[in-house]
């Protein structure tokens, strides 16, 4: 019997790693991880039932998906360049489906965890996986497609609690087995992904001696973890804590939700707005405004009057932050191949990290306080950010000509 012969890269431009099919399946994707990512909240109150669980028990559910997506980021990672795009990437989908079908419907609640760490996992492979390809696979577009690729995970996570709330938080298992056909039918389109794995740049030998090439790249990985564990907290945060602080300066229950609600909808207008600037503006002074407009919209939200339209603000400013740093990272550290996945797990442990702390902070002082410490994380992004742009910074960009990465 004859096997059939592997899917070649003929559906591929050259210049590309994925066939236009393979991007629009790629922008599903995502809005099926920002989906599934914001299910778990909605579906508390049914799993609270079913299961006969605490509110902690049951905030299990997103802890172990946040651990599973951990895992899958770094297990990814391990594999990246050994075994074929396509592959990592289609295990990742199947294993999103299983976990989100086993969630959906185990008959215990240890079993539904095990469900939510499998999906976590697949998660954490797509989520690193695309944005790594993305990163690496349209040359000068490649920011403005990240961009527009993460734009996707905010529609998904805006859908999701949507979806709970039309067909009911007791019908979670239809939405989840729902997602799962979903993340099925995207093995599909895999055969318009490049499978093999896209050169890395070469490192700057010739300006760096080996050691000082070394503390280079450990000094820059570690401010760039930094920039994105800051981040992903205060985004996380603002997300989690926004309608708590705003009920506690007056604002009513209803309008502190639909505040949040728009928080999130121009987090991801922010993303698609961006794209097409990422062709003319350099990744650091986008990062920089980004930041510092970011700080600002903090700022102003310790106004009680201004705080509901002073968090859509810090949406839009935040939005292109994440995704605009990976090519920068990518040509800052090209020695270090590990480091999108550093700092892409990095950024997960600070959204997990950032609903406890931030709780903590709460505690000692009180909920009003939520802008001013974001608006102190917000001012730290900034300043590793114009560390960053004078590290990487090349000689002939010092004295701040039209190549300047700030300018």
């Amino acid at each position: 019997m004859q096997t059939l012969p592997s899917l070649p890269d003929t559906a591929v431009r050259p210049d590309r790693s994925f066939s236009t099919p393979a991007v629009v399946a790629s922008c599903i994707g995502f809005v099926l991880i920002g989906a599934l990512q914001s299910l778990y909240g909605p579906a508390l109150p049914a799993l609270r039932q079913e299961y006969g669980l605490s509110p902690s028990g049951a905030g299990l559910a997103l802890s172990a998906h946040f651990v599973g997506g951990v895992a899958g980021v770094l297990g990814f990672d391990r594999a990246f360049g050994r075994i074929g795009n396509r592959a990592l990437l289609g295990v990742s989908y199947a294993l999103m489906a299983l976990g989100s079908v086993a969630f959906a419907f185990s008959p215990s609640w240890p079993l539904a965890l095990l469900g939510a760490l499998v999906t976590g996992f697949g998660f954490g492979g797509i989520d690193y996986g695309l944005n790594q390809l993305f990163a690496t696979g349209f040359g000068r577009r490649s920011p403005a497609m990240l961009n527009i690729l993460n734009a996707h995970f905010g529609i998904g996570a805006i859908a999701g609690p949507a979806l709970i709330g039309l067909f009911g938080a007791d019908r979670y298992p239809a939405v989840f087995t729902g997602f799962a056909v979903m993340a099925a039918l995207l093995l599909i389109p895999l055969g318009g992904v490049r499978d093999r794995h896209p050169g890395g740049l070469p490192a700057d030998t010739a300006a760096h001696p080996a050691d000082q090439r070394a503390r280079r790249t450990a000094a820059l990985l570690t401010v760039f973890v930094v920039l994105y564990v800051l981040h992903v907290g205060v985004e996380a945060a603002v997300g989690g804590w926004e309608p708590t602080h705003l009920e506690a300066v007056g604002h009513s229950a209803t309008l502190a939700a639909s505040a949040t609600s728009v928080y999130w909808l121009m987090l991801t207008l922010g993303r698609f707005l961006v794209a097409p600037l990422t062709l003319r503006w350099s990744e650091p002074a986008i990062i920089a405004v980004s930041c510092g407009g970011t700080a600002l919209c903090l700022l102003a939200a310790v106004q009680p009057g201004l705080a509901p339209y002073a968090y859509a603000g810090v949406g839009l400013f935040i939005a292109p932050i994440f995704p605009t740093g990976l090519p920068w990272l990518r040509r800052a550290v090209p020695a270090a191949r590990r480091a999108g996945a550093l700092v892409i797990a990095a950024s997960m442990v600070g959204g997990v990290a950032a609903g406890p702390t931030l709780g903590k902070v709460i505690e000692l002082f009180e909920v009003r306080a939520v802008p001013a410490v974001l608006f102190a994380l917000a001012a730290l992004c900034l300043a590793a950010t114009w560390w960053l742009a004078r590290a990487t910074r090349a000689p002939s960009q010092a004295s701040g000509g039209p190549g300047s990465p700030l300018g």
